[in-house]
């Protein structure tokens, strides 16, 4: 099965509608190519005009629902990098995920919220999946969103747009 049927699969068993566009907030580019590297500028965990998961984790998130965030997250980061590449299969390596994450004062589950990132991670892109990761915890994101993911995406440099 190839890395494009399990992002499909993965994305219908979240209940991410893949035909939704991709908004951004701000004027800049969601993600952008150079050369075998696609950056992927934060994404949160917006389905259309809706932020899905909202609120401080650890207060007015559980854990489950920040962990949903980080997903959607993801899902949205990879949608973008196929849209520049072509295919998640032109995909081999993931240098870097940054995972920031609204907790409460005493929250300090920050690694289990970026391990649902990770894992979906996993899923789609099997042993291209493997990553350095920094989880960090912090006041306020845009639009109130529990979670802000952001990624590097190394592709086959045959790959492709």
């Amino acid at each position: 099965m190839s890395a494009d049927h399990r992002f499909e699969e993965q994305a219908q068993a979240l209940g991410f509608p893949l035909s939704a566009p991709i908004k951004i907030g701000g004027d800049y580019t969601p993600a952008l190519r150079d050369g075998d590297l696609i950056y992927v500028s934060g994404q949160i965990p917006r389905v259309g005009d809706d932020i899905a998961v909202v609120g401080a984790a650890g207060s007015d998130v559980s854990l489950d629902r920040a962990r949903f965030g980080a997903q959607i997250s993801t899902l949205r980061a990879l949608a973008l990098a196929r849209q520049l590449c072509g295919s998640l299969e032109s995909i081999v390596g993931v240098p870097r995920v940054s995972v920031f994450i609204r907790s409460a004062p005493d929250f300090t589950q920050h690694s289990e919220v970026a391990d649902a990132a990770s894992q979906l991670l996993g899923t789609v892109l099997g042993p291209h999946a493997t990553h350095t990761r920094t989880s960090v915890g912090v006041a306020q994101l845009p639009k109130g969103a529990t979670v802000e993911l952001d990624f590097i995406f190394r592709v086959d440099s045959r790959s492709g747009r």
